[in-house]
């Protein structure tokens, strides 16, 4: 017979926001807020620059020691144009799963924390616990960074931090860095049945787009490798390709898209290098040749960096320890856990539900999972009052 977790209230709650990153995660927030408040905790609050989505940080606690981070971030990928079997904002339990867009990824850990910030009150603590939740980690963590940059004006910074994404509440001690990069081509355009008179953006993109695949492959066959990643080596990805306007004209313009997810250790500046590198040498001055208007531009977008915990660290002791852990282990997905640790903060990832769950239609997580959560938060707080 499977228990009720004590979460299940607040999984439901936070569910029921449509957090999808394009939209407003305030309302959210502020319920956060709001049940902190009651339960006498104050947050700190920072924002995008409209003001549309905030960032909240609290202490449950005493506030003038460090203490151990939770950590997450409140917003979901969309469900357009996905088959769901029930509303995805209305949390549904079927079968000993609980169905809701963010149930995996990841407000179901966030839910557990604050269920359990009563509990942790009540008890006599000697390290605080912090809270922290963040605003659009699913287009490129661009939330986190304003959050730790805000902790700098607090009377004390957490000593570490344990993000709670999706690991089947295995303990998580590297990961993937990841860089989005945009590519303009802007060419010359003119009539298709004299192409000698223009330049031709699509095709100029088409050699960049090819030189990035060549670069995939070497890495995919020379390497670096590093044991526990999938793929163990770093990739190059193009994703998004938009040009040219009717097939008589030459294109006057192209856009692409692509991403470097780099092992630790890996530098995805170097990629960037060669590919900026070829396109000036060996695209540009044919290009130019024809029109002093045709060029190449590029736009670096979101950058987070990899993750690489020692296994000596305090914090991943401490997560095997909470979590039953005897190993650790990689992923491919990147997280915020990157930029808590490149902060001087150790952090680990250490979360309920399993990433293949994630981002899919009917996204789901387990009971099972959910009370591993509940057990190691309640580990947590033995932990928390013995220290």
């Amino acid at each position: 017979m499977t228990t009720t977790p004590r979460s299940l209230d607040m999984i439901r709650r936070l569910v029921g926001f449509d957090t999808v990153s394009r939209n407003s995660n305030r309302a959210l927030i502020a319920f956060v807020q709001d049940y902190l408040a009651e339960l006498g905790v104050d947050s700190h609050l920072t924002f995008d620059d409209d003001a549309e989505k905030a960032n909240l940080y609290a202490t449950l606690g005493p506030g003038d020691r460090p203490g151990i981070c939770l950590a997450g971030h409140s917003d979901v990928v969309p469900v357009d144009g996905q088959d769901w079997d029930s509303d995805p904002f209305a949390l549904a339990e079927r079968d000993g799963r609980l169905y809701g867009r963010g149930t995996a990824d990841m407000k179901s850990f966030l839910a557990v924390a604050l269920a359990f910030a009563p509990e942790i009150l009540a008890r006599s603590l000697q390290t605080p616990v912090h809270l922290a939740i963040t605003y659009d980690e699913e287009v490129g963590c661009l939330g986190a960074p304003r959050l730790i940059e805000a902790l700098d004006a607090l009377p004390v910074r957490p000593a570490l931090c344990i993000v709670g994404e999706p690991t089947g509440m295995q303990v998580v001690t590297g990961h993937k860095g990841k860089l989005m990069v945009t590519g303009r081509v802007t060419g010359h355009e003119g009539h298709s049945a004299h192409i000698d008179k223009g330049v031709n953006a699509v095709e100029i993109a088409a050699e960049l787009i090819a030189r990035l695949r060549a670069i995939a492959r070497r890495y995919a066959a020379e390497g670096p490798f590093r044991e526990g990643y999938d793929p163990p080596y770093s990739t190059v990805h193009t994703g998004v390709v938009r040009g040219g306007t009717a097939l008589n004209i030459i294109p006057g313009e192209c856009v692409f898209e692509f991403e470097i997810r780099d092992l630790p250790g890996d530098d995805p500046a170097a990629v960037l290098a060669e590919i900026r590198q070829y396109g000036e040498q060996e695209l540009l001055p044919e290009m130019q040749a024809v029109s002093d208007r045709a060029g190449i531009a590029w736009e670096i977008g979101p950058r987070y960096p990899a993750l690489d915990t020692g296994d000596d660290s305090e914090v991943v002791r401490l997560a095997k320890r909470l979590a039953r852990a005897n190993d650790t282990g990689q992923v491919s997905f990147g997280t915020e856990a990157g930029l808590f640790h490149e902060a001087d903060i150790p952090t680990v990832v250490c979360g309920p539900g399993h990433i293949e769950q994630a981002h899919k239609p009917n996204e789901y997580i387990s009971l099972d999972q959910v009370a591993r959560c509940e057990d190691f938060m309640a580990r947590l707080i033995e932990h928390v009052c013995e220290n």
